[in-house]
């Protein structure tokens, strides 16, 4: 599997280091679904879990969503898969294709970039209504960053139960 993601830089400032480490966790996401059929990205793991390679780019479309444009934005947008606020709905990828997931997660991700470049500090901050607390940008990116480092773990095991593919 080629490895084009670009690493987070040795002596950079904070932000660009954060920035840096969030876009590579999404280009390993990304790398690991390179190649595969929608079929294979709909594969489950195993029984009783729905948990796929599609499931967690949808999943990630809605954290990218969550975080970014209703936490730091304060925009008031529904999640994509669920009206009831039901973050697992995105697991459920059984209807779902490369091109409906990936153009999610992609339209998500500009949107994050875009917050994030907009904002004047890493010291911003936003609403959390799940927690009932204001958070910083600062938070959210090294959140992100820690849901994407979790979450391509996952993405490691489903794509070696797909095609035997490791690495990265």
């Amino acid at each position: 599997m080629p490895d084009d993601r670009i690493g987070p830089p040795l002596l950079g400032g904070e932000r660009e280091t954060l920035r840096a480490f969030l876009d590579y966790h999404r280009a390993t996401l990304e790398m690991k679904c390179r190649g595969l059929t929608d079929e294979q990205l709909r594969q489950r793991s195993m029984p009783p879990s729905t948990l796929s390679l599609l499931g967690l780019v949808r999943h990630m479309a809605e954290v990218e969503r969550t975080w970014f444009r209703r936490v730091i934005d304060a925009q008031d947008v529904p999640l994509r898969w669920s009206a009831e606020g039901d973050f697992q709905a995105a697991y459920d990828a059984s209807a779902s294709s490369r091109a409906e997931a990936f153009g999610a997660w992609q339209e998500e991700v500009e949107h994050a970039r875009r917050i994030e470049r907009a904002a004047e500090s890493l010291d911003v901050t936003g609403y959390q209504a799940r927690w009932d607390e204001k958070v910083s940008l600062r938070l959210v990116m090294l959140h992100m960053i820690h849901e994407y480092a979790r979450h391509n773990g996952h993405a490691d095991f489903l794509r070696e139960g797909i095609d035997g593919e490791v690495g990265a």
